[in-house]
């Protein structure tokens, strides 16, 4: 069985949210909107769907029709932020670029 994950502390949070642009806190959450338009964005969704499922980590995901919004959070330590959710969210920079996603205004 595997090793339950680690809650960061909050010095740790806020040091990798400076090594993570973009993202934002948001309570227990990072979060990070994306703009493209809808078919881009379902296809940059089932990309990091992909992903996910390799790593076995899961953002909550909402696709609006020129935006999608990724929340992070790791549920097995009791919606607590860990360095998974850290290593999901620059996985989802790099495929927002490789699908030509700009990072949302506002």
């Amino acid at each position: 069985m595997a090793d339950a994950p680690v809650p960061l502390s909050e010095d740790e949070i806020e040091s990798a949210l400076r090594e993570t642009p973009g993202w934002r806190r948001d309570g227990n959450e990072i979060t990070r909107t994306f703009g493209i338009r809808y078919h881009g964005g379902v296809a940059m969704i089932v990309h990091v769907a992909d992903v996910e499922r390799l790593i076995g980590h899961h953002a909550d995901i909402d696709l609006r029709w020129d935006t999608v919004r990724f929340a992070i959070t790791t549920h097995d330590a009791g919606h607590r932020l860990t360095r998974a959710d850290f290593d999901l969210a620059r996985r989802i920079d790099g495929i927002a670029a490789a699908h030509g996603a700009e990072a949302a205004k506002g």
